[in-house]
């Protein structure tokens, strides 16, 4: 069995259809190495991150991939998870979301998650999006 391929087989469509939408957000390469890394420990938690959060959450109708990417700056900021928030600082830009709107959303959270956190961000973010910009990302 293939790293890509849950061994259950209910939610088997969410689980596409989650795989697919990590793709489009975060890029395939990012992807596949995740997957290219789970063992047999893993294999349950990214089923779960791929079947739940990507295929039951982000493919809702309700919000765009730009405001659910502009939420997950904002909560990552919050609970300081600086490598999940590289992450999706790409996917973010990915999703359409300008520079000046991820300054907007960081400054958000210095007011209410507190500066601290807000200031390991911003050097994140920005250290992502001269990233991008080298590997010829073009970044709004």
């Amino acid at each position: 069995m293939s790293a890509q391929e849950p061994r259950r087989t209910p939610g088997r469509e969410r689980y596409d259809a989650g795989l697919e939408m990590r793709k489009k957000v975060l890029g395939e390469g990012h992807v596949q190495r995740s997957l290219d890394n789970v063992t047999e420990f893993s294999r349950p938690i990214q089923e779960l991150v791929t079947e739940y959060c990507w295929g039951a959450v982000w493919t809702r109708e309700g919000l765009d991939r730009r405001s659910r990417s502009l939420i997950n700056l904002a909560m990552l900021t919050v609970l300081n998870r600086h490598q999940e928030l590289a992450v999706h600082v790409k996917g973010a830009v990915a999703n359409g979301v300008t520079k000046a709107e991820i300054q907007e959303v960081l400054l958000q959270t210095a007011i209410y998650a507190g500066v601290p956190a807000a200031l390991e961000s911003f050097r994140i973010a920005e250290e992502t999006l001269s990233a991008l910009e080298a590997d010829g990302v073009e970044v709004a």
